[in-house]
């Protein structure tokens, strides 16, 4: 039966503790533990269910297998990271594209959808590449707001090109296969990336003076307006190392998992083993290591708690028949299903603008999938959507937490940056993945036709 005084009560403080800054795991423990004290009587028998109650998901929530998928593809993209790898293919696929229009940006574009691959996170993707290329196209340049919104904008691929950190805490929320959503992520991945490039490439074109066409370079007249191939730091011997071994933890992690070599559990392992060898063959020192264990650790350790705060917090709609009621709000409202939709996109937009991806996550997954399946949307292209819209978010004034960590990652380069500049130049990016996301609900096998193949 559905307790729509309680409901409303644990609304209220759950928006209320976010509002005052208190973690969401917090939050979400606080109120869900208030609504169970509520709803099994509020008396002194009721405490001990609640303790009963907390004890048993805290052990449940997080004692399965596959929640180890999460610090080991962690692993493997900090040991990649640390190798040099990426910034080696970032600037040896610079100088592949040579003369082409733009091609600074296009290479940061290309290059944060491979890191993509090897972080799983945009929040990474972002402060990384806005120290490796906005130096770059400064230097050459281009004009400051188009540089750091084609960084901002395209490391937004970091949670949509599998492995994704938010792809495997959708699965584990949902309970989906994590290798089905790790396929249907790769066809709009390429496609949001090719998107992405398409747009450098138009302006580069009708706005060549955004590219560093016309303008004076910061190093000296004499220099180009994009840098020659000898220019380029890594060598062609280097470019082919990292690229090989970044090509080499693909195959052997998204192969294994989708040919059924091995479960996504233990393709992280051998993701991580991989990204060790590879790290240690480009010199990676001891304290290093200790370091991305450490790093590991520290960005783990939360997520797991958020997880167990999410089970409590599902058990508690499930409880008070919030849940129930909020998707009989929804069934019963007659609206059409794309516009149902609709209104979750605009509810993940307003959160990404306060909160991090895996919290919006946490707060919507449990509520928002049972409503769209029952609205006749593929479970898959619906986690696609849902990941597309979420990083959209963050890049929403005014609070767009990538936005925010791109003015963070180059307070030191180019203290004077505006971060609404960064802002306006990131709306094409958003404007982009709204398209992206009307594309796959009107086809949605651009994001099940890779998952039907793999998974028949």
């Amino acid at each position: 039966m559905f307790e729509a005084n309680t409901a409303i009560l644990l609304i209220v403080c759950l928006i209320a503790l976010v509002a005052i800054g208190v973690h969401i795991a917090i939050a979400l423990g606080m109120t869900s533990a208030l609504g169970i004290f509520l709803v099994t009587g509020a008396d002194v028998y009721a405490f001990g269910t609640v303790q009963r109650m907390l004890a048993a998901t805290a052990y449940e929530a997080i004692r399965e297998f596959v929640f180890a998928v999460i610090p080991l593809f962690l692993l493997m993209g900090e040991f990649i990271s640390k190798s040099g790898t990426v910034t080696d293919v970032y600037r040896g696929v610079n100088r592949m594209l040579h003369r082409l229009p733009g091609r600074l940006g296009i290479a940061t574009v290309i290059g944060n959808a491979l890191f993509s691959f090897v972080t799983g996170v945009s929040i990474a993707s972002a402060a990384t590449f806005s120290r490796i290329a906005y130096p770059e196209m400064k230097r050459f340049g281009y004009h400051p707001g188009f540089a750091l919104g084609t960084v901002a904008g395209s490391s937004c691929l970091g949670m949509l090109i599998p492995p994704s950190v938010l792809m495997i805490v959708w699965g584990i929320l949902t309970e989906q296969s994590i290798g089905q959503l790790f396929a249907g992520g790769v066809l709009p991945g390429l496609m949001l990336t090719s998107m992405f490039i398409m747009y450098v490439f138009a302006m580069a074109l009708v706005k060549p003076s955004v590219v560093g066409v016309g303008v004076v370079p910061n190093s000296s007249a004499e220099t180009p307006a994009e840098p020659d191939d000898e220019e380029e730091e890594v060598s062609t011997t280097q470019f082919l190392i990292s690229l090989f071994g970044i090509v080499a933890v693909i195959v052997a992690v998204l192969g294994g998992i989708w040919f059924g070599v091995f479960s996504p559990t233990e393709g992280a392992g051998a993701g991580a083993f991989i990204g060790l060898v590879l790290a240690l063959v480009k010199g990676m020192r001891f304290r290093e290591f200790i370091d991305a264990v450490l790093s590991v650790g520290k960005t783990s350790a939360p997520i797991l708690l958020l997880l167990v705060a999410a089970s409590l917090y599902s058990r508690t709609l499930a409880m008070t028949g919030m849940a129930n009621a909020i998707e009989s709000l929804f069934i019963g409202s007659g609206m059409e299903p794309w516009m149902i939709i609709a209104v979750m996109v605009l509810i993940w937009f307003a959160l990404g603008m306060i909160i991090d991806s895996i919290s919006i996550m946490l707060l919507t997954a449990a509520i928002f999938s049972p409503i769209a399946i029952q609205l006749g949307f593929d479970p898959i292209a619906f986690a696609i959507i849902a990941i597309i819209a979420i990083e959209a978010g963050l890049l929403t004034p005014p609070f767009g937490l990538l936005v925010y960590t791109v003015k963070s990652a180059i307070q030191d380069i180019d203290p004077e940056m505006n971060v609404m500049t960064i802002f306006m130049s990131s709306i094409p990016y958003w404007i982009i993945m709204l398209v992206a996301m009307a594309l796959i609900v009107r086809f949605p096998e651009i994001a099940t036709f890779l998952p039907n193949v793999l998974f028949p």
